[in-house]
């Protein structure tokens, strides 16, 4: 096989091996393996950064289950790579896995029978049991790095899985650019890249509330809420001024009246201005509280008077901020009200009601409230039931809670104006596309409410590279953190020695504590293109790669991953991370409902492709343009399965026609000498023009849709037109003048579709040309100044007419035409003339009469021969 050089056609001429029976089936076992041993799609690192189109993978997470959006997302990305090749582009694909989260810390959890605790000394020959216990409370118990190790081990055979659907789909990746973000260089990344943040002032440590979920007793950020609707209920019981005089509050969480630390009210509600400044006394456990005036207190909501409590929700946050109120916290981590009753509640009534609340979860608790307001006779009325939003974290199934803890917080511009401005002009850096993505990417932006939390309270994770001194009395100086060495990274300070410490002064008077929490899985994930570009440890690779050309991901995640990667490569390298972002829609059901996992609505992905194949998944997948939300369509497939077989079907009879490499022309057009086989290489090069054009624009459904018109024009109209001339009948030059359009027509076809049907091209190349489709040119319009873009249509349309006379007739296509009139308009007309000779000859017509007229091409008296007259190309 000849040498395949990246953008240059192959030298050597193949000779033609058409199949007898052209198929799809078995066209990916074969195919994939044959570009992983030629190195097809392998970048060359010897490169500039000019050559390079640089792509930031999204990472599955292999732990989780593959589904049809895998296929619809990643094939979208597939085909915009594999245009940029053909262009000469030396394309940097890699593949990552994303495997520092929760989905894969409850796979590992549960497949080997193991719980993590980072307290737990390191076992070097650590084996899992061989059967896990059916109760989690009697899972082994192992430190972070045999679980990382477990977790590695692991995703080894679930990324095989992804990577086998990966490949049978087609997707033109280099296999050896692969990471995960958990290995050692993500986590010495992460690590790394936290570091540079806390040195320049970007990351800092808090104490402050934060929303919390119980279940997983995690910090959950900003980005990670979701709004669910609840059933509710308002419960209206009063406030007691000095004077004994009644002020209702209506709230849905009663259970937090302990934690009660003002009254707040808008500054223009007349019915409460008497009372700005002045206390009141809560019910049941008696704590003197100031009413204040805020603006963010609604006056037509409840009573108009809202009772703060610290916390029941951010809007408590605010008011508990910007009106410098007491700290009053009763819930605790695990979503229990605190056993020990607060120093606020100081009266004996007071502390028999909280006693009556202390231990029990925030339903127990709200339970508890109520009755305690009933039997003294202070509900007033009876609750009214609602449905209300309420924070969920995204993976959770309780409702979030606000509680109070020191964590770790990265600046993304929800404190600060400048940062918030700046983060919106690199947003100006990157092509959106579609270009409407961009204002989600704003607005995003212009809503967050504070900065970045990525601590966690996990034990699964990326550790946060930091330990704190112990003074005499035990107690850690927060203020002055010690850091690790560049060359120490990564580090687990759950399980390594402070430098500078021993492992026997963990945890004792005068010595050291590791920071026991890790950083969110974002915190890592949005150091993607760092990660897979080599930042930090080969920057020769980075300087060629970044800013990387293009980050393809989900409109659902513009808040997470997209803006997270913004915000660090800001900070990090003073630039947007991308050139460009192409934005993918949903997968829907019949139902138009999104289909995800959690909703069971799921296709499982290797069932189409058995059944399809993958070129018509693909095709699929790249009928829809970047954005749409898009139906689950078998239908689509099934067409794109047809387009496929009669991509083979058509290629081998213009192949045995004659048509040969040698054939296919570039400059020198002398040898097209008839009208019809110049239009057709006219409008063929309109069609190149105008794919590029739109692969240019990241409209790639556009080129496909362009594509797939002009191929059916070509096999339903051309094909039938010139098949006596392809034959000979009409002369050695004719024959010569319709083979050099046929070869050139397949030979761009090939190339043109190689992005969407990557194993149906590659399976025609070879059947006559050297190397592989997908390593040739993409196509040159060419340049060809008196061929008619719109002749074929006319011919075709005039064919088309009477092949329905004939069916109408209900006779035999082959039937001769005695006589056929035509009448069309003079510019119509004058392309018939033009093609005639091939119309009469592929309708078996003897005389067709061309008239000029109004209107539409019509064709009519039709005069058709007896069924024994001889055909018209007999004596």
């Amino acid at each position: 096989m000849a040498e395949s050089t990246q953008g240059t056609d192959t030298p050597a001429t193949a000779p033609i091996n058409v199949p007898d029976k052209p198929a799809l089936e078995g066209l990916e076992a074969a195919l994939t393996q044959r570009w992983l041993k030629e190195g097809t799609y392998k970048f060359n690192p010897d490169t500039t950064r000019e050559q390079v189109y640089s792509i930031d993978t999204p990472p599955p997470t292999a732990s989780g289950s593959l589904h049809v959006g895998h296929m619809f997302s990643f094939t979208q990305t597939d085909v915009q790579a594999r245009y940029m090749r053909m262009t000469g582009k030396n394309v940097f694909y890699p593949m990552g896995w994303d495997d520092n989260g929760l989905p894969t810390e409850r796979r590992v959890q549960n497949y080997y029978g193991v719980r993590c605790d980072p307290a737990i000394p390191y076992k070097a020959d650590y084996t899992p049991p061989a059967q896990p216990a059916k109760n989690q409370r009697d899972f082994d118990v192992v430190s972070r790095q045999n679980f990382i190790e477990l977790c590695e081990e692991l995703a080894v055979e679930d990324e095989k899985v992804f990577e086998n659907l990966f490949q049978t789909l087609g997707l033109s990746v280099d296999w050896d650019l692969t990471y995960r973000t958990i290995d050692d260089t993500s986590r010495a990344v992460s690590q790394r890249a936290f570091l540079a943040n806390l040195s320049a002032g970007d990351a800092y440590m808090a104490e402050a509330p934060t929303l919390w979920d119980v279940t997983f007793r995690t910090a959950v950020a900003q980005a990670e809420l979701e709004d669910r609707e609840v059933a509710g209920a308002y419960y209206r019981y009063p406030f007691f001024t000095e004077d004994g005089e009644k002020i209702f509050i209506e709230t849905t969480r009663p259970e937090l009246l302990a934690a009660c630390a003002a009254l707040v009210a808008n500054p223009d509600d007349e019915r409460y201005q008497p009372l700005f400044g002045k206390t009141v006394k809560s019910p049941l456990f008696d704590v003197e509280l100031e009413v204040k005036a805020h603006p963010l207190a609604k006056a037509d909501k409840g009573s108009g008077i809202a009772m703060v409590c610290t916390f029941g929700d951010l809007t408590d946050v605010t008011w508990w901020r910007e009106l410098q109120l007491p700290t009053r916290a009763i819930m605790g981590r695990d979503g229990r009200i605190i056993a020990e009753s607060p120093e606020w509640i100081t009266t004996e009534a007071g502390k028999e009601a909280y006693a009556a609340i202390a231990g029990k979860t925030a339903f127990s608790a709200k339970e508890a409230v109520v009755e305690l307001l009933k039997a003294a006779d202070l509900l007033d009325g009876e609750p009214k039931k609602i449905t209300h939003p309420v924070n969920f974290f995204e993976k959770g199934d309780k409702p979030l809670e606000v509680v109070t803890s020191r964590q770790w917080y990265i600046r993304n511009g929800g404190r600060d104006e400048q940062r918030r401005e700046r983060l919106i002009a690199r947003g100006h850096e990157i092509a959106f596309h579609p270009a409407f993505m961009r204002s989600r990417y704003e607005n995003w932006i212009a809503g967050l409410n504070g900065d970045w939390l990525v601590s966690r309270q996990r034990f699964f994770g990326v550790p946060i590279p930091v330990w704190y001194p112990l003074d005499a009395q035990g107690n850690p100086d927060y203020e002055n953190p010690i850091l690790p060495s560049d060359e120490m990274l990564p580090v687990d300070p759950a399980a390594d020695a402070a430098p500078g410490f021993e492992e026997s002064q963990r945890d004792r008077a005068n010595g050291f504590t590791g920071d026991a929490d890790v950083l969110d899985t974002w915190a890592t994930s949005s150091l993607t293109p760092q990660i897979v570009g080599g930042w930090s440890r080969d920057e020769e690779l980075f300087s060629k790669v970044y800013p990387f050309d293009l980050r393809p991901q989900g409109h659902d995640i513009i808040r997470t991953w997209l803006f997270s990667s913004a915000v660090r490569a800001d900070a990090l390298q003073k630039s947007a991370p991308w050139k460009h972002a192409a934005i993918s829609g949903w997968i829907l059901d019949p139902d138009r409902k999104k289909m995800s996992k959690s909703k069971g609505n799921v296709v499982v992905p290797t069932d189409v492709l058995n059944e399809y194949g993958s070129d018509a998944v693909r095709y699929w997948a790249a009928s829809a343009k970047l954005g749409a939300d898009t139906a689950y369509e078998i239908a689509q497939m099934k067409i794109g399965r047809r387009l496929a077989i009669k991509l083979l079907n058509a290629s081998k009879f213009v192949l045995n026609l004659g048509a040969t490499e040698n054939s296919v022309v570039t400059s020198d057009l002398s040898v097209l000498t008839n009208p019809l086989d110049r239009a057709l290489l006219a409008q063929l090069s309109d069609v190149v023009a105008q794919s590029t054009k739109a692969f240019e624009n990241y409209d790639y459904a556009r080129a496909l849709q362009i594509t797939e018109s002009f191929f059916w024009q070509f096999t339903d109209d051309y094909v039938e037109l010139i098949k006596d001339r392809a034959y000979g009948a009409a002369g050695e030059s004719e024959q010569a003048s319709v083979l050099a359009a046929l070869a050139t027509t397949l030979d761009s076809l090939l190339r043109l579709f190689a992005p969407f049907l990557p194993f149906a091209t590659e399976e025609v190349w070879g059947w006559w040309r050297t190397g592989s489709v997908h390593r040739a040119p993409w196509p040159a319009a060419l340049e060809i100044t008196d061929g008619d873009t719109t002749m074929l249509g006319t011919v075709g349309i005039a064919l088309s007419g009477i092949r329905k006379a004939k069916s109408e007739a209900k006779v035999k296509q082959r039937t001769v035409v005695l006589t056929a009139s035509i009448t069309a308009s003079e510019v119509l007309v004058a392309q018939l003339k033009a093609g005639l000779g091939d119309l009469k000859a592929a309708a078996n017509a003897k005389e067709i009469t061309l008239q000029s007229g109004e209107g539409e091409l019509t064709v009519s008296d039709v005069e058709l021969a007896p069924a024994e007259e001889l055909p018209a190309s007999q004596p």
